[in-house]
């Protein structure tokens, strides 16, 4: 039994310099947790609503003062002095507290730092890791770290939309340690950022998730380099890294079609274009092929490549269990991506995951475009045996500290990383 003395919070910046909300939950006998929370760039139509002040003499109207104002008064309030058995009890109530559909009233931003505040306040009172938390809340119990998927090339919103697809990550596909995934990594890392000073007289400046942006002409030209930039760092493609890729679709369909470039491609098109990609290159993940209201072409996607790759959901989901139902029952994935502020509470987003393992979809772990210092995301994946954690590249101290934590993590437990899945392709 759990029970609250009282909440509080504060607007803090994100790693691009946006505001987003850090909240302390302190229980009674004086425990604490604090917890931040981060905002995505790319967001599905279906996510859970972000409380923003909408003043636009400040930060452009992006201010957290109102979702920081509801967790020191509304629910702070509510919740002080309430003793509460679980985190599915806590997180209920703060459910039932905003009673919206898209946790627009308290902000999902709100509603989340307090879910996260409480988790690690809980964890701290059982005397447990935070990721052993999280298992117990799962019912998981790990054997493996998460396979690491690093941002290695940005385009899109996470970039300046010099090209069409989103990400060109590599998967670090040999290597049995996080720590030689990410030792090969940076040095698939440091090949692509002085072929990007050479070819595009780009010096190293970094996208949203510190993945570089040169001026690629074609998405084919992007993933290509990324092949290049492997092979010349003395590794083979396929076989010790793999690649891939974030499309983001939706942020480049409109009625007419998907416009890549001069292209203007209909659903069956671009089906046909991401199988050409899977048969040319060793891409194992496709990301967001198609548009989030596309649904009845993404069973046609998954029967033309999920037996060589994982259809990953992002948009298509928003980590939405009735969302996640249809594509399960239409055949439209093979994978969940998994973002917990797209819901709004820890269990909703365990609910979520249960839902996609109970139809043996591969799971990944996905931190956002904006993220704070706070390292809960690597503890969260590991905790509920995220088969892969996407977490931006090999650059800023808000990536860094997650893979630092992993580092911890596999130093404390000694386990190795989890196995690439059978049957995704490496050539």
């Amino acid at each position: 039994m759990f029970v609250i003395e009282r909440l509080d919070a504060r607007e803090i910046l994100d790693s691009r310099g946006r505001p987003t909300v850090l909240t302390e939950c302190v229980l009674r006998g004086g425990i604490r947790g604090i917890a931040s929370v981060p905002s995505g760039a790319s967001t599905g139509a279906a996510e859970a609503v972000e409380l923003r002040d909408g003043d636009r003499r400040r930060y452009c109207g992006l201010g957290c003062r109102k979702a920081v104002a509801n967790i020191q008064g509304k629910l702070n309030l509510a919740l002080k002095g309430k003793a509460c058995e679980s985190q599915e009890d806590f997180d209920a109530r703060l459910v039932t507290l905003d009673d919206t559909p898209d946790k627009s009233r308290l902000g999902a931003n709100a509603i989340l730092a307090v879910s996260l505040a409480f988790a690690r306040a809980a964890a701290a009172a059982k005397a447990e890791e935070l990721w052993h938390y999280f298992s117990g809340l799962a019912g998981v119990t790990p054997g493996s770290l998460p396979r690491l998927t690093i941002n290695l090339f940005s385009g899109g919103k996470h970039a300046g939309q010099q090209v069409a697809i989103q990400d060109v990550l590599i998967v670090p596909v040999s290597a049995d340690t996080v720590d030689d995934s990410l030792a090969m990594s940076w040095e698939v890392y440091q090949t692509a950022a002085e072929i990007s000073l050479r070819r595009y007289g780009m010096r190293l400046l970094r996208a949203d998730e510190g993945g570089m942006a040169p001026p690629f002409r074609t998405p084919e030209e992007m993933i290509e380099t990324a092949i290049e930039a492997i092979e010349n760092a003395g590794l083979q493609s396929g076989e010790d890294v793999a690649l891939a890729i974030d499309v983001a679709a939706s942020h480049f369909h409109s009625p007419d079609g998907y416009r890549i470039g001069d292209e203007l491609l209909c659903s069956e098109g671009m089906i046909d274009r991401l199988k050409q990609w899977i048969v040319a290159y060793p891409l194992v993940s496709i990301e967001d092929g198609l548009a989030e209201d596309d649904w009845q072409s993404w069973p046609g996607l998954l029967s033309a490549i999920g037996d060589r790759a994982l259809v990953l959901g992002d948009d298509l989901l928003c980590t939405n269990a009735a969302r996640i139902q249809r594509a399960i029952k239409s055949s439209a994935c093979n994978a969940l991506l998994s973002k917990v502020n797209q819901v709004g509470t820890l269990t909703e987003a365990c609910e979520a995951l249960q839902l996609a393992r109970g139809a043996g979809w591969q799971i990944t772990v996905s931190v956002r475009s904006g993220e704070t210092e706070d390292i809960w995301p690597a503890d969260l994946a590991f905790g509920w045996g995220a088969d892969q954690f996407k977490n931006g590249s090999l650059t800023q101290s808000e990536r860094l500290a997650k893979y630092n934590r992993f580092l911890a993590i596999e130093s404390e437990t000694s386990l190795p990383t989890n196995a690439w899945p059978r049957g995704s392709r490496q050539q």
